[in-house]
This record gives structure tokens, sequence and C-alpha cells, in this order.
């Protein structure tokens, strides 16, 4: 669908005065050429100057058949007849044909001038271009300014080069240097500079670089861009991308010169079907096409993708000629973006469009083909010419022009944020709209450069109407172009036309208006929206040439490239806001949208730059709508509460949102009330507003918390308990688990600096302590909070060496996550460490004085009993940890520790290190590290340290760890020990009773021959004899 809209594209018009009738006409560089019909001249106007001055004017060496200027280089190109023979000639230096005298140079390609030619300075050069086949089509790369030269069955690829001629008395010679910079695009270098000390001479050059081989497909039109190359016949389009790989190996594909595919002769007319191929599609078009490398100097291997095949099939039935079926317009276009940094040789974008007489298509190329828009004529179209935001067409009587969705996809390959809920940008399937038509009197051709539109006309008094007597009964098979007329001299009258196009923001300002009064007749209509997006689009490529500017000025160190900047800047700042006032309005035409593109108010509405409050003034409730608020709205305003932000609104406003939710969607209430946002809202009317809430919809748990936070605020104590006793805690804890923002709220900004916790959270940390930490548990088992998060949140409520340890505590019991769980174990051993360190001098003061520093939710025995990662303590170690010797705290954090270091989930190793900070000296001290060397299998020093500092402990010990494979250390090393122990201290009442002990679990677990050899040698053996006889008596038994 194409809308239509009253819109000026032209600002004005003037006429060339031209000598003679133009034959064609082409412009680039700032300048406009004119070729006069069937001569060998070529006059320039200087586009950029009222009038239209002429520039310079030189003869050519044929008559000219086709012209094109390349803006890389600032060559033109011809083809041109002399004696029946087609010759291709490339113009360099032609600027300094001001005078028609100037000297000019003639020579072949890869030819350079020598001697007198090269000392007289730099002059206009006439490069001749041998082919082996007659050239029917010629293209310019505007990206890197290379060669495209189709014909008949081949496509002639050259290279722009540049070289340096250094020059002397005696001798000259030449450096071939890299391809033409296309930085370097300026006129003056294109045009070649002389040193005067070295005497040095920039020419261009063009180097053979690669051969296509086509069959079955006969150029009409070729075009280049960036690698890609389009060939265009009468119904067919075919697009391929050339790749250059460092390669040594042949790519090159077996020619198949050879074949002739010619029609055999039939009595039936075939007509080739329609058929579109895109990306990996396109190589089944049936079209042979195969690569000559033909550069001598060129080490790169090139290899060739099919992108696009389009065939059209005739439509006779409509009664037109086969000339008015045939394709036109072939025109491959770059589009750089923004944030593209360094040279401008890879454009962001490519399109190419391509036009039959009664419509035009174009394509988006790079990172998957599309088609954007298809383009339906009123009439028969002549010429069309694509440009970065407008299509110029022709007929035989109007200009008219038409919008171009190439910003829609610079937009996106720039900004990876759009078509998200941060950033939106109107779809390139967008229907386009054509724009006011400028009648004029017998068009004949068209050029555009920039903002100016350069039209051929020429008015026939006779009816330029071709006879139908080609009609089906005499078409050919064979589809051939007919011979152009030759125009008569007799009563024709023809003008050279240039107009000038207003600026993508003109004509924006002109839509802006234009769209208002569409507001004022229908806000929901859907041509509003339309036009906006189309003026949206024409502000997104204004911005795009404002960066091209930016890009050229920051090379540019003339005197005037401060200025230039500085309006640049200036421009780019009103295009900005233009935008955002862009974007408020679409945002207001999405608010009140439908549920299929409601959403899109969200990021409109958020590139416009304005605030929560203002976006609520321009949303008034809908009289006689079902619902007050547009949908687009309400999602506006649901994402802007439940996301993290510091913008805290106003009470007035946070009534107000109130007031829209409660009418609109009660059930979110509850949400609203829990954003951060919303802090500055009156408790006492939301109160009263969800009391009616809960008498409408029931009780539910978190309406419950969310009034007992309202009666907080306002401080009603009694009745913030009475509700907070309506349910169980558990209940509680799902409340929260719903709504988390209840408890906790994130501001954004950092990890962690901005989580903070409520009101209600630090009321619950003063009353309801294991609450708050079953709470934070569930959310963080129900990935509501992280970890950290929730250590920050007990930080600011100054709990860190309370309530953040029996969190992590209540942690250990809930979570499954092996990370977690040694993060926790860590931590815990950490904090009982430090509560031993801390704790320890409080056994030099009297303990009824010593208040308490924390006060754990859980003890020990609790945890022992309910977590898995608390093991139950060794019996051993009550001998080493009397108690009434030190404080409750003191044990507590003791027996902690100790029931980490028995469970089977603890590191030991990375206890270790943190030990050394307690000392041995005390037997509670003693018995952490007691611990440690057992749980690392240390058992013979562990039996040695413990003789020596507590052996009343020693068969404790040794009866719970001295066990299975372990219990030949009974014999091994403690019998063997105690023995050497009483031999010293005969009269020790507990190494005997020890030793006592131990030969008793010696006897019953040898043998009596085992037992013989454990009885030493020094004159005690009748002590050992009772147990030598209990032994053999045992194994008697046996």
């Amino acid at each position: 669908m194409v809308h239509v809209y009253s819109c000026h594209p032209f600002t004005s018009q003037q006429i060339v005065q031209v000598e003679k009738e133009p034959g064609l006409v082409c412009c680039g560089g700032g300048a406009l050429f004119v070729v006069a019909a069937g001569g060998c001249k070529v006059e320039v106007y200087n586009l950029e100057q009222e009038g239209c001055p002429l520039i310079c004017r030189f003869s050519t060496m044929g008559a000219v058949r086709s012209i094109q200027h390349s803006n890389i280089g600032d060559y033109l190109v011809t083809t041109e007849e002399k004696n029946s023979a087609i010759y291709l000639r490339a113009y360099t230096n032609w600027r300094y044909q001001a005078e028609e005298k100037a000297r000019v140079g003639v020579r072949l390609l890869g030819h350079l001038l020598r001697g007198a030619s090269v000392w007289g300075g730099v002059q206009m050069e006439i490069i001749e271009i041998p082919l082996s086949e007659r050239p029917i089509a010629v293209a310019c790369c505007p990206v890197t300014g290379d060669l495209l030269v189709g014909c008949e069955k081949t496509l002639v690829l050259f290279n722009l080069r540049r070289q340096i001629q250094q020059t002397s008395q005696s001798q000259s010679q030449q450096n071939l240097q890299s391809p033409w910079d296309n930085t370097q695009q300026t006129s003056s270098q294109s045009q070649g500079q002389t040193s005067g000390s070295s005497h040095n001479v920039s020419v261009l050059d063009f180097e053979l670089s690669v051969i296509l081989h086509l069959q079955k497909i006969k150029p009409t039109q070729v075009a280049l861009c960036a690698g890609y190359v389009a060939v265009q016949a009468e119904l067919e389009v075919l697009i391929l991308k050339l790749d250059a790989t460092s390669e040594t190996q042949t790519l090159e594909e077996p020619l198949e010169t050879n074949k002739d595919y010619q029609e055999e002769p039939s009595d039936f007319l075939f007509i080739p079907r329609h058929q579109e191929l895109l990306g990996d599609r396109a190589k089944d078009c049936d079209i042979p096409i195969s690569i000559e490398k033909a550069g001598l100097e060129d080490r790169r291997q090139y290899t060739r993708s099919f992108v696009l095949f389009r065939r059209f099939s005739p439509e006779f039935f409509q009664g037109c000629s086969v000339e008015e079926t045939q394709l036109h317009s072939l025109q491959l276009y770059p589009l750089f973006t923004r944030n593209q940094s360094g040279p401008l040789d890879d454009p962001a974008c490519v399109f190419c469009f391509f036009s039959l007489p009664t419509s035009g298509y174009l394509y988006s190329l790079k990172g998957g083909v599309e088609l954007l828009s298809a383009y339906q004529y009123p009439e028969k179209v002549l010429q069309a010419v694509l440009t970065d935001h407008l299509l110029h067409v022709i007929t035989r009587s109007a200009l008219q022009c038409f919008t171009v969705r190439c910003s829609s996809v610079a937009a996106r390959i720039e900004d990876p944020y759009i078509d998200t809920t941060m950033k939106a940008c109107p779809p390139s399937s967008l229907d386009v709209c054509a724009l006011r038509m400028q009648s004029f009197i017998g068009l004949q051709s068209l050029c555009v450069h920039g903002h100016h539109v350069v039209l051929l006309s020429a008015a026939d008094t006779e009816t330029p109407e071709i006879e139908r007597s080609t009609q089906r009964r005499g078409l050919s098979r064979k589809w051939t172009l007919s011979s152009p007329k030759e125009t008569s001299t007799v009563g024709h009258g023809w003008n050279l036309y240039v107009i000038d196009t207003v600026s993508p923001l003109t004509l924006y300002l002109e839509m802006e208006e234009y769209s208002r009064r569409y507001a004022e007749a229908n806000p929901q209509a859907q041509g509003l929206r339309h036009l906006l997006s189309e003026a949206h689009l024409l502000l997104r490529v204004s911005l795009l040439q404002t960066s091209e500017l930016t890009h050229i000025s920051k090379g540019d160190p003339s005197s005037g490239a401060a200025d230039k900047k500085t309006t640049v800047q200036t421009d780019v700042r009103e295009l900005e806001e233009a935008l955002r006032q862009n974007c408020a309005q679409l945002g207001d035409s999405f608010s009140r949208s439908s549920q299929k593109d409601c959403h899109l108010a969200l990021p409109y509405y958020r590139m416009s730059g304005l605030s929560v409050t203002e976006v609520i003034a321009r949303n008034h409730p809908l009289q006689g709508s079902p619902h007050y608020y547009g949908p687009g709205f309400l999602f506006y305003l649901k994402h802007c509460l439940l996301e993290e932000t510091e913008q805290i609104l106003s009470q007035e406003t946070a009534d107000e949102i109130i007031d829209i939710f409660s009418q609109s969607e009660p059930s979110m209430l509850v949400s609203v009330c829990g954003s951060p946002t919303m802090i500055n809202v009156s408790p006492a009317r939301t109160l009263q507003i969800l009391q009616h809430l809960e008498d409408t919809l029931g009780v539910s748990v978190s309406l419950t918390i969310t009034m007992a936070t309202m009666m907080l605020r306002l401080g009603d104590l009694r009745q913030y308990t009475q509700l907070m006793e309506r349910h169980a805690e558990m209940l509680l804890v799902y409340g929260f688990i719903e709504e988390p923002r209840l408890l906790l709220y994130s501001g954004g900004g950092g990890q962690y600096a901005h989580v903070c916790p409520t009101a209600l959270a630090r009321q619950l940390a003063d009353s309801h302590p294991g609450l708050l930490v079953a709470a934070m548990v569930a959310l963080h088992e129900n990935s509501k909070v992280q970890l950290g998060q929730a250590d920050h949140i007990f930080k600011e409520l100054d709990c860190e060496n309370s309530l953040q340890v029996d969190f992590w505590e209540a942690m250990l019991m809930a979570s499954s996550h092996d990370a977690v769980i040694q993060e926790l174990l860590f931590r815990l051993a950490s904090v009982y460490i430090d509560r031993l360190t801390n704790s320890s001098s409080d056994t030099h003061h009297n303990l009824s004085q010593t208040s308490p520093k924390w006060k754990s939710l859980k003890s020990a025995d609790d945890l022992i009993n309910s977590c898995s990662h608390y093991g139950a303590l060794y019996p051993w170690l009550t001998v080493l940890s009397p108690p009434h010797t030190t404080s409750s705290q003191h044990r507590e954090a003791l027996h902690k520790l100790q029931s980490l270091l028995c469970g089977p989930s603890l590191s030991v190793g990375t206890v270790v290190p943190l030990l050394d900070c307690l000392s041995e000296e005390a037997l509670w001290g003693f018995s952490l590290h007691l611990l440690c060397s057992t749980r690392r299998g240390q058992y013979h020093s562990s039996i040695e340290k413990l003789l020596d500092r507590c052996p009343q402990a020693v068969i404790a010990y040794a009866n719970h760890q001295l066990q299975d494979q372990n219990m030949v250390l009974w014999w091994q090393k403690l019998l063997p020990e105690l023995c050497k122990r009483t031999r010293r201290e005969p009269y020790n009442s507990v190494l005997l009773a020890a030793l006592k002990e131990t030969l008793v679990v010696v006897a019953m677990e040898t043998s009596p021959a085992e037992f013989l050899e454990l009885i030493p040698d020094d004159g005690t053996a009748s002590y050992f004899l009772p147990h030598l006889l209990t032994c053999s008596q045992r194994h008697l038994l046996a």
C-alpha cells in the first residue's frame, strides 16, 4: 500500500543555460556534466553555486554514448563511438580544463606519461581502457572508486589505483601503492599533487583485476558497490558478492566458454516464469558464472557467492510492447552509520534498487537479503534514482518522490537496543508514501547529486507514440531493444532543470505540522501513526548525514573546519531535540493503541526523555472507552514502576498512579505500592483504597503485608501487629516471595551498592528476626535475591554479626548448590573463629557482668539436629571443653565450630590457616587444632599431643577415632606410648588407667602370639600376664 501526503520535497528550481541541446547528462563531485546531442564535447557546470556557472569544457575523442562520474577519484568514464567502434575511456584531472587550450595527455591503461608531459605539471589525462568485447554498461563503485564494465558475455572489474610518479631531469620512476584510500575523496587530492622539492606527481590509474564470464544472461545495466556486483538484463536481475582472500591456492573455476546456449527452433513462444531467490537460494538460478583472475600484481584470490536473483514475466495481456516491460534504473547504494570509525571502506548497509515501468523494488543486501519495499507507480516510470531518504522517479510528465526505508535498516545495525524495551524504530516493512508531484513536459532523464535533482526535458510537437505493429502476432522470441529514435531538430524545445530538494529536517517539520491536522481529526487514525513514523525515519537520516559531515570535518585542517564542526554540532542538537519530540508523539499514539502494538509506547516514551509525571499529563482518560486509560500507557507505567530506578515520584504523582491502577487494573496495586518510586505516596489514602480492594477481592497475604506497611508508615504499631498476625509465618514468607520489594528494593547502579531494605524489613529485624531470615532465605532460593545482595541488606540493617550469621546458617539448611554451600561454610567458620577470638577475654571477667554481644536464632544443638553439614560432637571433645569455664557466647561459638569440623562438608584445608590466630594454651583452642589434625589423618602426632596435654581424654579419643583400618594404632602407637610414659611416671593414675584400658582392647583384638610380641622386656611382664591370659582364653573360645 502506498500512502499519499501533500508534502513539498522541493524548494527551488533553476534552468541551466546550455547553448546546445543536451544529449547526455550526469552529475557528481558538485558538478553537472552535459554532453550535447550527438556531440564530442563535455560541458561542466557548478551545481553548488547559484545559476550553475560554467566550470570548464573539454572535447572527447569520440561521440559520447554514455557518461558516468565517480566521486572516489573524481574521474569521468565514458563509452564513445568513432568509426563504428565503441571505446571505453576515463578522464582524470578534468578540472584543469578551465581553459580549453590547457594541455591534455592521452595514454593507455597502465602506461604513465613521461618526459615533458609530466614535467609541465598536472594536466587532464584521457586513459584508454582496452576491452576484448564491446562495452554495454559501465558502473563505478561509490565506496572504492573501482570500475565495472559489462559486456555481452563478461563483466570486467578494474581496481582504481593511485600512482606516485617521481620525476627528474634524467629519469622517471613509478611506485604502485595500495588501492585508493576512500578517505581521500576531495577533488584536490584526486587531481594529483606535485612536490616542488622531490617532483612527485600523483596520478590515477586502473588495474585489471577480475573477469566474470556470464552465460544465459545478457547485461543491459551493471552496478558495483563494496564487493557487490549487480547485473540487470531485460527481465532479470542477478546480484553477486565478490570476496578477496589471501589464500595461495587457485580458486578459479573452469571456464565453459565453448558451450552455446542457443534456443532450438520452435513454433512456440516460451515465457520465463516469475522467480525470486534470496540469499543462499540464489545459487539455484541456473546461470553459470565463472571467475578468471586477470590482475598481474594482485596476489589475492577471488570467490563469488550468489546473493539475489529476480526474474519477471512480461505481462502481454496489458497490451504493452516488449520494451515497455523491461527493467531499468539498477542501483547499488551504500549507507554508513554513526558508530563507524576509521576509513569508510565498509558500509554498514548496502541496498539494491531496480524498477519496472509500473513498479520498483528495494532490497537490503547486507546481514541477510530482504525485500524492504515494493513501489507501485501511478503511471509508467522512465527512470528512478535512490537516495538515502527519497526515491526520485520521472514519468513523461512529472517528477515524483517516494519515501524509502534505508534508515530503518541502518538504525538497527547502528543500535542493538532497538526493538527492545529501551529503544524503538519504525519497521522497514512500513508502507511507503508518495509526496507531492511536480509537473513537467517531456521528461527524458534524471540524475541526482546531494540535494540537487537534475532533469532533462524535451517537448515534442509530434506525438512520440510507437506504432503497435509489434504486438502479439509479430513478437519475436528474442527479447530485443528497439533502437533509440533520433530526435528531430524541428519543432522541439528542451530545458535542463536543477531542482533543489528540502533537507530531511525541513521535510520532517512539514510532516509534523501535517500530523497535527490528523491528530485534531482522529488521534487514533492509522494515517497519523504512519506519518509520524515517516517523520521519525527522516530524522534518523538527518542524523546519519550529520555524522558523515562530522567524520569528514575531523580530517579537515582548514580554517573553516572549526566553524563547520560547530554548525554540525548545532544541527545535531536540533535533530536530537526534534527526535525526542517525535518519540513523544509516537508514544502518545501507541499509548492508546490496540494490544498488538501497545508495547511500543514504552521505548518511544523512554527515547523522548519525558518523566513519568509528564507522560501521565499527556494521557488523559478516554471518554466512552471501556478502559479509562490506553493499554500502551498502562504498559509503560508498569515497566517504569517495576524496573530498578532511582527516580522518586512526588506525592501528587504517586497518588494519581494509585488512582489510575485502582480504576484500570486493581490487581496491580500491591506491586505498584511496593515500587521504590512510590515512597512518597499518601499512606492513609492508599490504605483506604487497599481496604476497598480487600473487601472486593478478598484477603490475600501480599495485600495484608502491603496494608501492614502502610500502617507502619502511619506509625500505628498496634494495627501493624494485628495485620501481621493474621497469617502464619510460612504464609508471610510466601507473600514476600510473591512481592520481594516489600522487603528490599534496588535503585540500579552498582551490583550491590543500591540494594536497600525497606522500612518493613527494618521493623522485622527488631520485632521478628526469624521471619526476616526465613524470608531472605526463601527469596534467595527462588532467585529473587543474590547472596551478595542479601549480605548487603543485613549490613544496612546493622546486623552483619548477628542476623547475617543466622541467615548463613539457615542457608546451609536450605541450599543445595555445592558452590554456595562451600562459600557459606567458609564464612561461618571465619565468623566462629572471630567470635572465639573476641570473646576469649570474657573468662577474665565476671560472667554475670558480661553482656552478650550477639544472640543466635539457632543453637549448636538445633543446627546439629536440623542441618546435615553440622556433625555431632565427638565424645572426647567434652573432656577437652569442660563447661562453665567460658561465657555462654564463647561456648556457643566453640560448639558450632567444633560441629562444623565434625561434619562431612567443611574442607579442613581452608580452615587451618584461620586457626593460626587461636592459641593452643587453652584446652578449647587445643581441641580445635587436634580436630583439624585428626580430620587430616595425623593420628600419630594427635595421640602424642593428647597424651602431653590431656591424657584423661586419650581413651575416649582412641575409642572414637582408632577404629576399622586405624585399629592397629592401639598396639602400634598408643600402647608403646603409654608404656614409655608409665615407666617415667609409675604412679600416674591417669596413665595407668589408660594403659589398663588399652591392654583390654589389645587383648580383644590380637592373637596370643601377637600379644606376646608386644610385652616389653624391661622386667614388667607380670603386669601384662592377666591380659595375656584373657587373650588366650578368648582365642581358645573362638
